[in-house]
């Protein structure tokens, strides 16, 4: 038996945490392969063509593909509000531009630069201009790997871009940049990403899901009790980032747990709506179609702690 596991490059997923203690595999007793993504619709793919198991992902790549007859379901939360505003210091943010309408107003007849069509973040893109009759006016640009972002803007081929709160940080630290709105007030609570499974390997092995769920959520833990501690395994581990990169990112955006709130499943069915009025899916699709909750409610029965923040960070 094994475990193929999709994930994104983003390093506050607890795929990071997991991978860099490398012993998910002794504690699941099966092997594991982690297989790196560009995006969340690259991962949709592979779980198409049957070459992973389980996945991290933002919900409405998760969505378009449970609508296009994928057989897959979301068991776990992680992290919401994943989703941020940021370009070079030049541009006006909030509260001074005012609302979101005007933040995004300002880039009339520009581009703003988000990843792949159809990530969590272009939807979000997306659905904002729409509600404020952006949508002729400024050019979405989608890029197959976040990091193209950041150089979009620093290279001034795209005037902001809008994707993960370490996006956000990459462009304070390497263009000059700001935060031109918070996650928190983009589009609240929002599900940055879950833990999805194949319905078939779920069916056959639900044990492991189970136990690999239980690795999640005590990374989720370590987290949010053990902060500095956290970004310091993340950047030994990934090589490129060091720890106050890391520790920026996870300020930025503090909200990490495992469990699948109402708030998180609220949200989740109005990026349903949105994906609908964008045209990226023809049908409703159903709460009971996207979520399993019971694994996360036997493993995690407490309240959830999305709000509890970082606690050596305040």
């Amino acid at each position: 038996m094994k475990l193929r596991i999709g994930h994104l490059s983003t390093f506050y997923h607890t795929a990071i945490i997991l991978m860099a203690r490398g012993d998910a595999a002794a504690r699941l007793g099966v092997d594991v392969e982690w297989k790196l993504m560009g995006t969340g619709p690259a991962i949709m793919s592979a779980f198409r063509n049957g070459e992973i198991d389980l996945a991290y992902i933002g919900l409405p790549p998760a969505i378009i593909g449970i609508e296009q007859g994928i057989r897959v379901v979301c068991v776990a939360g992680g992290h919401m509000e994943g989703t941020v505003i940021a370009a070079k210091s030049r541009w006006k943010g909030h509260p001074e531009a005012g609302g979101l309408g005007n933040v995004l107003g300002q880039f009339r007849d520009r581009k703003i630069g988000v990843p792949g069509k159809g990530s969590i973040h272009d939807v979000i893109l997306k659905e904002c201009l729409r509600r404020y009759g952006l949508e002729e006016r400024i050019e979405v640009v989608n890029f197959p790997w976040a990091d193209l972002v950041t150089e979009a803007v620093v290279h001034d081929e795209v005037a902001a871009a809008i994707g993960t709160p370490s996006l956000a940080v990459a462009i304070r630290r390497f263009a000059g940049g700001k935060v031109l709105y918070p996650p928190s007030k983009l589009w609240p609570r929002n599900p940055s990403y879950g833990i999805v499974v194949d319905t078939g390997y779920l069916g056959k092995a639900r044990e492991i899901v189970e136990q690999f769920l239980i690795l999640h959520e005590e990374a989720t833990s370590y987290i949010r009790k053990r902060p500095r501690e956290a970004a310091e395994t993340i950047s030994d581990y990934v090589g490129i980032i060091d720890a106050p990169f890391v520790m920026e990112t996870l300020e930025l955006s503090p909200r990490y747990c495992a469990q699948l709130t109402e708030g998180y499943l609220s949200a989740t069915m109005e990026f349903v709506k949105a994906l609908a009025r964008l045209d990226y899916i023809r049908r409703d699709v159903s709460e009971e179609e996207i979520f399993d909750t019971s694994l996360i409610k036997k493993i995690h029965p407490e309240k959830d702690h999305y709000d509890d923040g970082l606690h050596e960070a305040t």
